[in-house]
Order: C-alpha cells, then structure tokens, then sequence
C-alpha cells in the first residue's frame, strides 16, 4: 500500500485545506486547483497526448482496496459500489481506496473540470471491492486471519461483475509476503477470463526487499515506482517479475474525506498503469491480457540496456507509447487463401467439354476390354 505523506512544499496548498464538502467553492476551487497542478505523472505518462485516442470509455476497473469514497468531488459518477469482503467492522474506511481510485478513473471538478485530479481514464468506471483495511486501523492485525480469502474472493467477484481490468495496490502492505492457492486460482480465473489483472511491487525495496504478492503471481503485471526525474524510487522493490515502473513519487490524488493527499508508494505508479491497461482496453476491446500486457512493456521509454532489469523492469510505463503498440498489435488475422485449382467448383465451363469427352473414351475402352474378355472365357 501507499505510504501516505504530506510534504511541506505542498501541505498548505493541497491537504491543509481541507474543506468538508464542495459548496465551499472557493476553498475547494483552490485547493482543486493545487491538486491539478501537482500532478506531474500527467506529463510524464504523455496522458494529453494519449487521450486522443483513449479515454478509457465503457472500461470497468475493479479497485480491490480498503473502498472508494464515490462522493468525492472528483469520483462522482464514477464509482459502482461492491461489497466489503474484509469480514471487519467499517473503522477506517476508504482512504487508500479513494487515493487509487482518484488516479485510475479521477474526472476532476469545477469548470470544464479543469481543478481536483484527474485519471489516467477519466471516462472508465471503477467498481469499489474492500478487501483490506487501512494501515492505521487496530483491526488489520485480526482481519488478517479472519479474511484471509478476500482478495481470491474479490478478484472472482470483479471478474463475473464485468471487470475488464482489476487494480491491486496492495503493495505487501496486508504482509502477503507469500502465496495461496486460492488467489493464484483466482488469478488464472480472471486471465482466462480476458481480465487485465495490475499490482503493486512492494514498498520495502530498501531493506527486505521481499517477493510480494499478488505481483508475484504469474500473469499479473507487476509495477515498480519511479520519481520525478525518472529514476527508481529507493523504496520500490526489485523482483525478476517486474513489468514495468510508474511515476510513484509525491503523487497528489483523492483522500478518503473529499479532499487530498500526497503520497509515495508503488501503490500509485499500479494504479496509473491499470489506468494505461484501461485505455488500452477501451481502444481494443477484445485484445487479451497477455497482448495489453506485452503492448505496456513494449511501450516504454528508459528502457534499460539489456531490454530488462529488476530495478527498472521493461522500462518506463508511457500511455501513449502503450496505446501506439496495442495498435500495432490489435491487426486483424489475414483472410484466408482462396482455394487452388484443384478446389472449389472445378473448372470453368468453357474447359469442361474435353475433359468429358476423354472421360468417355476412358470409359468406352474399359467396357470393349470386359466385353472381350467375357467372350473369351466363353470359347
């Protein structure tokens, strides 16, 4: 999960004003404001230029998180509400969820929604599945033995309630530090499904660096997180099954109480890059979540020398790049060949009156040879 900061560069603009509902509009339009202006993944993943082809319309990305507030100013409209599988009480609800769900499918605000954040595919629809309570909530501890099955569960519930593409940021934050059987079932379930299934690498890259799932399951696009000048955060984990780094690094986006946060975690850079698998599924609806995945690794800058590091992965996640190779690979299959001469109806009618009659002749000298040898039999 995300580690949830507030910088002093940005604190007072983006979370110190922090109003309880929209109809302050000035201090709402200010602080929207900010939160628009500090989001510098927008260049980074070339999102303006993307959205010329893209959106993300008619996509639904499932959010498996600890829930999505659909009142925030910016998520209206945006959000189906899915059940809470965590087996616990509401407590903390909603912030982490909210902050995710903000960078996948954020519309924005105000005046041609030109304040508040906005998402990697501000047209997609994101369904809400809690399957994981906050950092901070004192339930998380016994949450963890009593639901212990949500996120197998909620990966088949997203994908039988129409998921295209499931976002997991969950970033060894619930210590999945190893598998099950059941999310893996529930992984290949989902792909074979035609789910894009994206998680998050784990935020422990400086110390333990440890194998986290779900990034860890086969199929499963794993993200790393990179900072303003591109570079790999210290706290992204590097693992051999990486996919692919996001912007992860002071990343403004929707807090749980309507207003904003700013944070650092490869939670975030999973969520943008499900917001690019979004796109992609948008532009090409039947393209399967291997060709989504190659297309993002294919569609990378900074790549590194050798085509892949763990660090690094197959590079840069790049919405336009992306999108431009999900073209390239979404050709529709060549007609099949028209049959030979040999096939089909035969030849022409022009050429059928020598055939037959050399079949006739054929035919003719067979019959004179019986004939002949019967009377021969018969002397």
């Amino acid at each position: 999960m995300s580690r949830l900061l507030v910088p002093a560069l940005v604190a007072a603009l983006v979370v110190g004003i922090a109003p309880a509902s929209a109809s302050d509009d000035v201090g709402f339009d200010d602080v929207g404001e900010a939160a628009r202006a500090g989001q510098w993944q927008l260049a980074a993943l070339r999102l303006p230029e993307a959205w010329r082809s893209s959106r993300g319309e008619g996509v639904v990305v499932a959010v498996l998180d600890t829930g999505v507030n659909g009142r925030h100013p910016d998520l209206r409209g945006a959000v189906i509400e899915g059940p809470d599988l965590t087996g616990a009480a509401k407590g903390l609800w909603g912030r982490h969820g909210t902050a995710m769900a903000g960078l996948i499918a954020g519309r924005g605000h105000g005046d041609e929604r030109r304040g508040g954040v906005i998402g990697v595919a501000p047209a997609a629809k994101v369904l809400s599945i809690r399957v994981t309570l906050e950092n901070g909530d004192p339930l998380r501890v016994q949450q963890r033995s009593r639901g212990h099955d949500a996120l197998a569960r909620g990966i088949r519930y997203a994908v039988d309630h129409g998921a295209d593409v499931i976002s997991m940021s969950l970033g060894g934050g619930s210590g999945a530090w190893e598998g099950s059987a059941l999310e893996e079932e529930a992984v290949q379930y989902a792909i074979a499904k035609g789910a894009v299934l994206v998680a998050s690498s784990g935020n422990d890259g400086e110390s333990a660096n440890r194998k986290n799932f779900p990034a860890a399951y086969p199929g499963v696009i794993a993200v790393g997180a990179v900072d303003r000048s591109l570079n790999v955060a210290r706290f992204s984990n590097r693992q051999d099954y990486l996919s692919v780094v996001a912007p992860g690094a002071e990343i403004v986006t929707a807090d749980g109480d309507d207003s904003y946060v700013v944070s650092d975690g490869t939670s975030s850079a999973a969520a943008m890059v499900a917001g690019i698998a979004a796109l992609i599924k948008a532009a090409h609806p039947d393209m399967s979540p291997y060709h989504v995945r190659m297309a993002i690794e294919l569609g990378t800058r900074r790549r590194p020398a050798d085509g892949y590091s763990p660090a690094y992965g197959h590079g840069v996640a790049d919405a336009l790049l992306a999108l431009r190779e999900a073209d390239r690979l979404d050709v529709p299959a060549p007609p099949l060949p028209r049959p030979g001469p040999y096939f089909g109806n035969g030849p022409s009618p022009a050429s059928r009156g020598p055939v037959v009659a050399g079949m006739l002749l054929i035919m003719a000298a067979m019959s004179a040879h019986v004939i002949t040898r019967h009377r021969r039999r018969r002397t």
